[in-house]
């Protein structure tokens, strides 16, 4: 897993004779208290303890400019004293403990009753004469097996549980630890700027923060531009707070770069930073319970001495435990925020539907047990005691006790077959097995049920830059002194001042943090690093052969006297450097709608300024700026303007500094469409799916551009307009959004250009709220910027960029496209789809196999059920659930939310089969001692040898399960069963391995499995009927289902008016909620053994990351996720737990259980 170290606990810190740990001039606990103020408090410390941070970093040993040095040896010595940057996770439940959660399973339970009650009475002779039962001393030995073998096959269903759920934990632990090494920062080491593993920094680091960056460490500012931070994660407080040098320099871990740059050093990691504290109180370290025992202080000296830090940080955890704040926080009220966050909780749709289905199964097995209990004991009791007129002699009780047991074990056996357990197995190898092929797809899921939610996706919203387009960037055309150019021109046909002018205005005003770097390999492009807009920028510089990094060698970044930083608002980013003569100089580049009119001035052929007055701008848009749009670039402008130092201007006066700039030159950059995103709109277009573009760029590059990839085609009937207009149109006269207005737009609208991040998640919303299409739209965002966070947590679907990505985008974030490939989000939907197929195919061979093995439960033993049960549970969910998807599921439309599970085709499928297993099976019950020639097993006495007769029974059964198994790989009726049945050598393998065990079962299972040897002729005749599954599947093809009327659907999405019940149950209070389940669970005990368990495993393999959600890493959302997936596992847990809000989305299950009662 990359590299070992990270999986180191935080060790104790060394305390050295003088008191300061390991010779630095500070200890731990000083570093700790002194993170925990804010403000002027944290100055004045600062002040009191080291005079200033300048001090602080001579005392930590480390250079403010030039940062730690390399050395091995040093900076192992910091991890030891000051601890690593690295939250330990929590331990992961052990082998037996996930043996012993699989074993509270009730039918398991009531299994394992009956089976030793069964061998108890084996074992009891019953006194004087003998009974009928034992008529042969060897029959009477051989009454233990049935027991036994009982107890050894919910072994094995217990092993299989428990194995799946083991294997489940470990992936999700390396998808976490692939996470946590993914994420990198910039610090300063030697001197020059590197990437780290955040996992790697330590204290002493000189660390880089730009926008849009989550802080891995805790740390003093040493310099900054205009830096705001979201500290909503950590306060709750959703204003963004400036962060300088002179009033509040104090930067936590876990919160949000917004907006600005700077130079921190890092002063706490790891479980000493305030993230790791919360962590710690919170108990990602320990269990629950012992969350108390962290908060006496036992946690690596952190806590000693601070007592009242845990009251302080209450108040934060309780904040940790709600979602992240939306990024727009101060416009939104809390209510709203509130509503924002409901549609995360709301369940997937495959999970509604299959809850819904799991109650109406189980309902139906239980009515069957019991029927079958109570008709056998009737017939029993009348047959011996009226019919055969027997007194009942106390003697003989143990006998009759016997056959009672007999008859409950065959009742049980009834609604174990009835209730598909393997159903939560299916979902969860399908699932799991999706997400680790996803991994190659460069899909990395974050949360499970996105993957499913995907299939059913209707619309996409997509950024253009780096998803549609590849986000490397170039200058294309230039218009520069009145001279437009198409190429680049050489540096001779420009003025050499406006030449200096333009490099300096591009060297200094763009961050220092972007930068040109020698290509990776021979010939390569050279690579980009930083923002790819100020990159292209740069790159012109080089192509006028100019040296942009001897200008910042001159000016260095400590010099810059005000920064402006680019914001969402702004669209402009702006730098002032102060001249040797005390007089100031501005640059601004942005974009150049916005930035040319607030030019008054613009440079000439001879490089001097003349005035450019608005008829001037006109004609400059009509000429130069859209042919250049048209073209698909995107323009910037770049300007400057003199500013004297006396009077000295009101630097915090924006508007006025930046105005009546002298502008130097237009820039077009493009940036071209990838060269496989056409393909894949079209496939999207294909499958159902509209794609909307939604981009920060003019509306004609972003019309253009769409053009080139296929999202508007010309004579289309399409909208494509700008965010002021949209924002106008679906406003009424208040200001208010309306949602018709809404409704109005989005069905035509392709294009939304100059949008703000409001905009994209108005948008969002509103295409999410519309009534207007009867299926409900399930929509898909992709974004990669900060202010991308409220729209991507409000999607269904939300999809961050991992390479261009910022942190908070990854954070709110379902999935994370490894290579920023829109192709990628194609192989999303197509993996979501299979889920659902995969889901329904297994559903469609388990229900078959129950309906039949209900009806013909008595010539079967008991442990042949349960054989039969493993085969159709285990083996085939994982035969079924690892089938690779297929173009082919790209052809059809999206079920969308409120399309059964099981169609009418898959319903005529289920009972076709069950019709024709049926007849066979009754066919040789009762004549098929004729057919074969042998002795009939039928009215055989309790303890007789088993029959040839019945083994023929069961081994039909069994093969034609198998060849069924061949059937249930097409759910839409297709003829060709085989297609690409060798492309699944699981499936392959299951299916021979399957076989190869029911030759020796039937061959020298003897008496445990009550099997008695067949030869090959009969063997011949058993696999002839078997295929005749195939033949039938054939038939059954044939009959055109929509003249089937009377077939029902099953499985269907919650109602409307079902979720808007959940949605107020879940307002009330938690604890009464806990009180009324636990009421309701008396009476629902019988309704236990329908197995609200299997709506609980369910439900919990698709737990979306529930416990701390705004919790502080990405690795919470993992961890979580993890921690409430094998939490949610056992139905006592969650009953219990029902009063802890992390389980709220099991008591939603809950509630569907009793809203159908």
């Amino acid at each position: 897993q990359g590299n070992p170290s990270y999986h180191f606990h935080p060790k104790k810190p060394e305390m050295d004779k003088g008191g300061h740990e390991g010779d630095f001039g500070v200890t731990v606990e000083e570093l700790c208290l002194l993170m925990e103020l804010r403000g002027a408090e944290a100055l004045q410390k600062i002040q009191e303890n080291y005079t200033d941070t300048e001090t602080l970093c001579h005392r930590l040993k480390t250079s403010p400019a030039d940062g730690l040095s390399d050395n091995p040896a040093d900076l192992e010595k910091r991890q030891q004293v000051f601890g690593m940057n690295f939250i330990p996770p929590k331990k992961a439940k052990t082998f037996l403990q996930l043996v012993w959660e699989a074993l509270q399973d009730v039918t398991l339970i009531i299994l394992e009753i009956a089976a030793i009650i069964s061998l108890g009475l084996s074992f009891y002779q019953p006194p004087g004469g003998d009974s009928e039962g034992a008529e042969d001393e060897g029959e009477a030995e051989a009454g233990w097996i049935e027991g036994a073998a009982i107890l050894l096959s919910v072994l094995c269903v217990v092993l299989v549980t428990a194995f799946n759920d083991w294997s489940k934990e470990k992936q999700f632990r390396g998808l976490q630890s692939r996470i946590e090494q993914e994420q990198r920062f910039a610090v300063v080491r030697n001197g020059t700027v590197i990437q780290i593993p955040v996992a790697e920094m330590v204290v002493g680091d000189i660390a880089q923060v730009k926008y849009g960056d989550l802080l891995p460490a805790d740390g003093i500012l040493m310099q900054g531009n205009d830096l705001k931070i979201d500290e909503s994660s950590l306060t709750g407080e959703s204003d963004h707070v400036h962060k300088s040098v002179e009033k509040d320099p104090m930067l936590l871990s876990g919160t949000h770069v917004m907006e600005g740059s700077g130079k921190m050093v890092v002063t706490a990691v790891g479980v000493n930073s305030q993230t790791g504290i919360i962590f710690t109180l919170l108990g990602a370290g320990e269990v629950e319970e012992e969350k108390k025992d962290c908060k006496k202080g036992k946690q690596d000296g952190t806590l000693e001495n601070n007592q009242n830090k845990a009251k302080k940080q209450d108040e934060a955890v309780a904040m940790e435990m709600q979602p992240l704040k939306s990024a727009e926080g101060g416009e939104v009220e809390e209510k709203e925020k509130k509503k924002a966050n409901v549609p995360k909780k709301e369940k997937s749709v495959l999970q509604g539907k299959l809850t819904k289905l799991a109650v109406q199964i189980g309902k139906a097995g239980l009515v069957m047990s019991a029927i079958t209990v109570i008709i056998l004991m009737l017939y029993f009791v009348i047959e011996t005691f009226v019919i055969q007129g027997r007194a009942w002699l106390t003697e003989c009780t143990p006998i009759y006790v016997q056959y009672f047991v007999k008859f409950f074990i065959i009742g049980v056996t009834v609604l174990v077959v009835a209730v598909p357990e393997g159903l939560p197995l299916a979902v969860t190898i399908s699932l799991a097995y999706s997400v680790k092929k996803m991994m190659k797809d460069n899909n990395l899921v974050r949360h499970l049920d996105a993957c499913e939610t995907m299939g059913n996706a209707t619309a996409i919203c997509s950024d253009k830059t780096g998803t549609l387009t590849t986000n490397r960037m170039t200058v294309v055309q230039i218009y520069v002194e009145d001279q437009h150019f198409h190429d680049i021109p050489r540096p001779d046909q420009i003025n050499s001042k406006t030449l200096e002018l333009l490099t300096s205005a591009i060297a200094v005003n763009c961050a220092y943090t972007s930068n040109i770097m020698a290509a990776d390999k021979e010939g390569g492009l050279p690579k980009q690093v930083g923002n790819k807009t100020e990159c292209a920028l740069l790159g012109l510089v080089r192509d006028l052969k100019q040296d942009y990094p001897a200008v910042r060698e001159q000016i260095p970044e400590e010099k810059l006297y005000k920064v402006y930083t680019f914001n969402s608002v702004r669209k402009s980013m702006s730098t002032v450097i102060q001249m040797p003569d005390g007089s100031f100089r501005l640059y601004s580049k942005g974009a150049s709608e916005i930035l040319l009119k607030k030019c008054s001035f613009i440079l000439g052929r001879d490089g001097e300024a003349r005035a450019f007055r608005p008829r001037d701008k006109d004609e400059m848009v009509k000429k130069v700026i859209e042919p250049m749009a048209c073209d698909g670039l995107r323009t910037i402008c770049i300007a400057y303007r003199e500013l004297p130092a006396d009077p000295m201007p009101d630097w915090e006066n924006e508007t006025d500094i930046v105005s009546n700039l002298i502008c130097i030159t237009v820039v077009g950059i493009e940036d071209p469409v990838r060269p496989e995103v056409p393909e894949a709109i079209r496939k999207c277009q294909r499958a159902g799916i509209t794609v909307r573009m939604v981009t920060g760029d003019n509306i004609n590059t972003a019309r253009a551009i769409a053009a080139k990839c296929g999202i508007i085609h010309p004579g289309d009937d399409f909208l494509c307009m700008e965010g002021k207009d949209f924002n106008r149109r679906i406003r009424n006269e208040k200001g208010e959004i309306e949602q018709e207005r809404i409704d109005k737009i989005w069905p035509k609208l392709r294009v939304l250009a100059r949008s703000s991040p409001t905009d994209k998640h108005t948008l969002v919303k509103g295409i999410i709220d519309s009534t207007i299409v009867e299926k409900r739209q399930v929509v898909a965002v992709t974004g990669d910027g900060t202010n991308d966070g409220p729209a991507l947590k409000k999607a269904d679907v939300g999809f961050a960029m991992g390479i261009a990505g910022t942190d908070v985008a990854k954070e709110a974030s379902d999935i994370i496209l490894t290579d920023d490939n829109f192709s990628s989000i194609v192989k999303a939907v197509m993996w979501g789809r299979n889920v659902y197929d995969s889901i329904s195919k297994f559903l469609q061979f388990q229900l078959t196999v129950n309906v039949v093995a209900v009806i013909v439960d008595s010539p079967l033993k008991a442990v042949q059920m349960l054989w039969v049960n493993l085969i159709m549970d285990t083996f085939a969910s994982l035969a079924l659930a690892t089938e690779p998807p297929t173009e082919a599921l790209l052809l059809r439309k999206p079920y969308g939310r409120n399309n059964p599970l099981i169609s009418r085709t898959m319903m005529k499928n289920i009972l076709g089969h069950a019709v024709y297993q049926l007849i066979i099976i009754f066919t040789l019950l009762f004549v098929g001692e004729k057919i074969f020639d042998i002795d009939s097993g039928r009215n055989a006495p309790l303890h007789s040898p088993p029959s040839e007769h019945y083994t023929i029974i069961f081994n039909t059964f069994v093969l034609m399960q198998l060849f069924n198994e061949i059937n249930a790989r097409k759910i839409h009726g297709e003829r060709n069963v085989f297609d690409g049945i060798f492309s699944n050598p699981i499936f392959c393998s299951i299916v021979l391995g399957t076989f190869a065990i029911q030759i020796v079962i039937v061959q020298f299972g003897g008496k445990p499995f009550s099997c008695s040897p067949l030869n090959v002729e009969q063997w011949l005749w058993c696999l002839f009927v078997g295929m005749g599954e195939l033949i039938w599947g054939q038939v059954i093809a044939s009959v055109p289902t929509h003249q089937l009327k009377f077939l029902k659907e099953a499985g269907h999405g919650p109602a409307p008016d079902e979720i808007m019940d959940e949605d107020l149950a879940e307002d009330e209070e938690e604890i009464d909620h806990a009180e009324r389940e636990l009421r309701r669970g008396q009476i629902l005990w019988f309704r236990g053994l329908n197995r609200i368990q299997t709506q609980m495993e369910v439900v919990s393999t698709f737990k979306r990351s529930g416990s701390f959600q705004g919790a502080v890493r990405r690795r919470s959302s993992v961890l979580s996720q993890l921690h409430d997936v094998t939490n949610n596992s056992t139905p006592s847990h969650v009953v219990l737990s029902t009063a802890n809000a992390t389980c709220a989305p099991g008591s939603e299950s809950l509630h569907s259980v009793n809203g159908t009662s």
